[in-house]
C-alpha cells in the first residue's frame, strides 16, 4: 500500500480521525465476540488466561512487523485493549455465573 503524503496539518488530522472512526469500530466488533467468548470459559482463570495474551501479543508484534508498524508502540496498546477487555468479560462472566439456569 502506498503511503498517502498529506500536505496540510488539516489533512493529517482527517485521515486521523477517519482511521479512529475505524478503530472504534472495530474495537465495538471484538467487544462483541468478547462478551460471547465469557458463556465458553467456566472460571476467572479461564477469563484471564495469560497464556493467551501472550499468544496474541506475539501476533500483532509480528503484525506490526509486517505492516511496518512500531511493534513497541502495538503491544502496549495491544496489552491495554486486552487488559480493558478482561476487565469486561469478567463482569459478563460474573453476570453469567449469577444468571437462573
Amino acid at each position: 500500500m502506498k503511503p498517502i503524503v498529506c500536505e496540510a496539518l488539516q489533512e493529517v488530522r482527517a485521515h486521523i480521525d477517519r482511521i479512529d472512526h475505524e478503530m472504534v469500530a472495530l474495537i465495538a466488533e471484538r467487544g462483541r465476540f468478547v462478551k460471547q467468548a465469557a458463556r465458553f470459559k467456566k472460571t476467572s482463570d479461564d477469563v484471564k488466561a495469560p497464556q493467551r495474551v501472550e499468544q496474541v501479543v506475539v501476533k500483532v508484534r509480528a503484525l506490526a512487523e509486517e505492516f511496518g508498524a512500531d511493534a513497541s508502540v502495538v503491544e502496549r496498546v495491544w496489552r491495554a485493549l486486552i487488559a480493558g477487555f478482561i476487565e469486561a468479560e469478567l463482569v459478563e462472566h460474573t453476570t453469567l455465573g449469577e444468571a437462573p439456569k
